[in-house]
Order: C-alpha cells, then structure tokens, then sequence
C-alpha cells in the first residue's frame, strides 16, 4: 500500500511539530512511562509488542526511556491504543 510512505511521512512532521512547538526536547524516560501506564498491569509486553510490531526486547528498552522512538512505532501505539501522539510525547491532549 502506497499511502503507508505519506503516513509515516506526516507522522514524523508532526512529531517535529509537536516538539517545536513546545519548545522543549522529548524526555524518553517519560515517554517510556507512559507507554507503560498504557499497557497496564492487564497486558504483557510480548502482547504489547505484537501490537505494535515490535520485539518485546525493544518495548523494553522503549518503557525504560533508553532509545528515540521513531514516528513510525509512536504512529502505531497511538492508532493501536487511541491515544495522540502530544499525550505519547509530552503527557498533554
């Protein structure tokens, strides 16, 4: 499907945008908070992970603010869990 290549590409833009905007730099460690406050106590990571198409290892590693997460994998947790991609990067709809 051709459309994926202009998603991800839209989703970098406004993942750009959203830090511009407030002029401040993503804390992962939060970030990985969040992610983990949303997969609750009810999910494991490995069904977590397969959600979102990545290894459980990597979800690790993202719920513990140790790696950037792409646009492409925030695109995914966001459509996935409906949350937007403002509450994923800095806590705020």
């Amino acid at each position: 499907m051709q459309r994926w290549p202009t998603l991800n590409k839209l989703a970098s833009k406004l993942v750009k945008q959203i830090v511009c905007a407030k002029t401040a730099l993503v804390d992962w460690k939060k970030v990985g908070r969040r992610i983990r406050e949303l997969r609750g106590f009810d999910m494991t990571q490995e069904d977590f992970a397969k959600r979102i198409g990545v290894s459980q290892s990597y979800l690790s590693t993202m719920e513990r603010g140790e790696v950037e997460i792409g646009a492409e994998i925030l695109l995914r947790i966001s459509r996935e869990f409906e949350k937007s991609l403002e509450w994923l990067l800095i806590g705020e709809e």
